[in-house]
């Protein structure tokens, strides 16, 4: 007996180790409520493939419904009422695209109508890779799993009739247009049309498809919604403005708001898997991707091959101490990292060129989904020191676009530029990762395209459409009431200052010294009645009259894009000192910054302040400013729970922003090789160097606290050395081996 309670033991234990992989504390749930816009669907690192639940449209009980207001994700944690799994979906951004070919089970009579076939669910389950429910209208239990290019979906049926349903007329995506056609009676392939992202319409792209069933139908048709006719027309047409079922038509269909569906006689707990694979070059491509990566139906393995994907991934950070939700908040966060940018060429290495009907091949991961004004903030930073080898090929990605398209990205989405947001964000977004060491590309083609987005006439140039003005008078002035002419001048000076940078790098004085003198030209813009940033009009006087608080809630802001002055003010991290001078010295800076906290004029939701709290730390005697209020505003805005994030994640930006300041140590400025330091959340954190970029291999963070209280520095050493200030440089913490934090309860 004793034998046998002892196995029993030593098998829950060996149960509990193994359960505490990194993969098994994340929930893909955190941020799908709070309009944080991330969805729990299955989906691999940086995979092309995600398959989500799909419930935003069809019930008057949504509270968001993606035809009845703005809505940019296919999932929100505050609904109930599923419509399908869409294949391909965008993680983290604040315009509705993709989220299409929609797959639903249903039982009983066919119905085609998404209205009517909709069900609420229950026993919703989602780990990375993975997604399921209970469709409580029709007792079908649902689950779906990804592999980098193809979808899976099993459905275990009542006993009855059963069906099977492709809707290619709805989605996210505002545009319309697909065709579909039967290869047997378990295969169909086609085509349909998405994009026009964030107000672009001619940033269109077809996705193509090829889906396959692992049991042959009763009886399988299309679907179409008719025209709705007037007069004399409409007397002899039943179907017009409704949907009619084709049932004996079995050729090729095409339209805006088509279907495929399939019939079933199913047993009780009977099993039905669907894959499907994609591409964006051809139905042949879609195929070979599919047979490739799935040559037959083994859900449990497939599902099994993501989840060690996630797990190899998250790995590479290791953390000991702190509670089970902070644990969950951080994995999560390197779970959204991971999401996107993600791959977008087959199996046979294809893709589409940028902006062109040329189809490229690569050796290499070709990338696409590039939210740049958002990711070169702290993303990339993050992706050189975790994850080197994906940021290789996110960058010569980001080149070969320049090749092929003749301009850097700026938010590029499956091969088409949408110009969304502003500034030349490629450039920082490149030179912090070159700076910091990672050269193996082509840079004097990404200087190339960086000097020309730099030096391009404004009518000529896609990513500086104001330049002349910026060029010729150090400052873009405001040409029209909401124009956002601040925000794009001060990304022109971040970006400048980067490109200063690079160039003094490679050789190129002269251009140095233009593109630094260029980075100051903030200082334009300050105003001293107020204290703050303010548009300036075309004879060079300060607009009137002026609110440094209008903006707030995106509400419109004359110079200021999504934000305030107050937003932006601090935003010239390539020169703090210089705006601190501007602002009568360190005093005043400080107490300006520390109101912006005070008043509540800090928006945690997003990018311009996102480095606001870090900035106390360069300043004698008030970094633990910094220390307080990183860990108020992690407690504040980050939650094991759908309402986890401060707001839209772009694109994994704000889990970034929680993963290094949960490490202890933040970009506080693109390009600039220090890090601001801050109190961990952990005991030990293990960092896996590549040590083929990282030749120590390992940096270990300890923090030597008594109590949870204990959030101020007392000391940091690096490598037994103490830092003398609060800032340690990109050469000093990779090669440092231990990064110790000494920690207290009073400043």
């Amino acid at each position: 007996m004793k034998m046998v309670l002892f196995s029993f033991l030593l098998g829950c234990c060996s149960l509990l180790v193994s359960a505490q992989q990194p993969v098994d504390y994340v929930n893909p749930f955190i941020g799908t409520s709070n309009y944080g816009t991330t969805n729990p669907g299955a989906i691999c690192p940086q995979g092309m493939m995600s398959v989500t639940p799909f419930n935003v449209m069809g019930s008057k009980s949504n509270k968001f419904d993606k035809d009845s207001q703005w809505w940019s994700t296919p999932y929100s944690a505050d609904n109930n009422f599923f419509t399908g799994y869409a294949h391909v979906n965008l993680s983290g951004v604040g315009c509705p695209e993709m989220g299409s070919l929609l797959l639903m089970p249903t039982s009983g009579e066919l119905n085609v109508d998404y209205h009517a076939y909709g069900s609420e669910y229950k026993n919703e389950v989602a780990h990375p890779g993975y997604y399921s429910n209970i469709l409580t209208k029709y007792d079908i239990k649902t689950e779906a799993t990804a592999s980098m290019r193809t979808g899976l979906t099993r459905f275990t049926f009542p006993k009855g009739q059963g069906n099977i349903l492709l809707n290619l007329g709805e989605g996210l995506t505002n545009e319309t247009g697909a065709t579909v056609r039967m290869v047997s009676d378990t295969e169909i392939e086609g085509s349909k049309l998405l994009g026009t992202f964030c107000y672009n319409p001619q940033a269109v792209f077809p996705i193509y498809f090829v889906m396959k069933l692992s049991k042959a139908p009763k009886q399988a048709g299309y679907w179409k919604k008719q025209r709705e006719m007037k007069g004399v027309e409409a007397e002899w047409d039943a179907y017009s403005g409704k949907y009619k079922l084709y049932t004996k038509y079995d050729r090729e269909m095409s339209g805006d708001d088509i279907g495929v569906w399939f019939k079933y006689d199913t047993e009780e707990d009977e099993v039905i898997e669907v894959k499907m694979g994609v591409s964006f070059v051809s139905i042949e491509n879609a195929r070979l991707n599919m047979n490739t990566e799935q040559p037959d139906f083994n859900f449990d393995k497939v599902r099994a091959a993501a989840g060690k994907m996630w797990n190899d991934d998250l790995s590479r950070v290791m953390v000991e101490g702190g509670t089970n939700d902070d644990k969950t908040i951080f994995y999560t966060a390197i779970y959204h990292l991971l999401i996107h940018p993600n791959i977008i060429q087959d199996v046979n290495g294809e893709y589409p060129m940028m902006e062109s009907l040329k189809v490229g091949h690569t050796t290499g991961n070709r990338y696409t989904v590039f939210s740049l004004w958002d990711t070169y903030r702290n993303v990339s930073t993050l992706m050189t020191l975790l994850y080197p080898e994906k940021q290789l090929d996110i960058i010569r990605t980001m080149i070969d676009m320049y090749k092929e398209s003749g301009w850097l990205p700026k938010w590029e989405l499956y091969g088409r530029e949408t110009l969304t947001m502003e500034g030349d964000p490629s450039i920082p977004y490149i030179v912090d990762a070159y700076m910091r060491g990672l050269r193996d590309y082509d840079i004097e083609t990404a200087y190339e395209g960086m000097r020309k987005g730099a030096t391009t006439p404004g009518e000529f140039n896609l990513l500086r459409p104001d330049n002349n003005d910026y060029m010729s008078k150090g400052y873009v002035p405001l040409r029209e009431q909401y124009d956002n002419s601040v925000s794009h001048a001060l990304e022109y000076y971040i970006a400048d200052w980067n490109l200063s940078l690079l160039a003094d790098a490679l050789g190129k004085k002269e251009d140095a010294k233009l593109f630094r003198e260029r980075a100051m030209g903030y200082k334009h813009y300050y105003c001293k009645e107020f204290g703050t940033l303010r548009p300036i009009l075309p004879d060079g006087t300060f607009y009137s009259p002026f609110d440094p608080k209008q903006g707030e809630n995106f509400e419109p802001s004359p110079g200021f894009h999504e934000g305030n002055a107050w937003n932006y003010t601090f935003y010239v991290p390539h020169d703090i000192k210089g705006l601190a001078k501007l602002m009568g010295g360190q005093k005043k800076f400080v107490d300006k910054l520390q109101m912006v906290f005070d008043k509540g004029y800090y928006d945690m939701a997003n990018e311009p302040d996102i480095a606001y709290p870090y900035l106390f730390s360069y300043f004698k005697g008030e970094a633990w400013r910094t220390q307080k209020l990183v860990r108020e505003l992690l407690g504040k805005y980050y939650h094991n729970a759908p309402n986890g994030l401060p707001g839209n994640d772009d694109t994994g930006t704000m889990s970034t922003w929680a993963i290094f300041s949960m490490m202890g140590f933040y970009p506080a400025c693109p390009g600039d090789l220090d890090y601001v330091v801050t109190s961990p959340t952990f005991n030990k954190v293990t960092i896996r160097l590549d040590e083929k970029f990282y030749p120590k291999g390992e940096l270990v963070i300890e923090s030597a606290r008594k109590t949870p209280e204990d959030i101020y520095i007392k000391e940091v050493t690096a490598g037994g050395k103490k830092l003398k200030g609060y800032t340690i440089s990109q050469d000093e913490l990779v090669n440092a081996g231990t990064l110790r934090f000494t920690l207290e309860n009073k400043h």
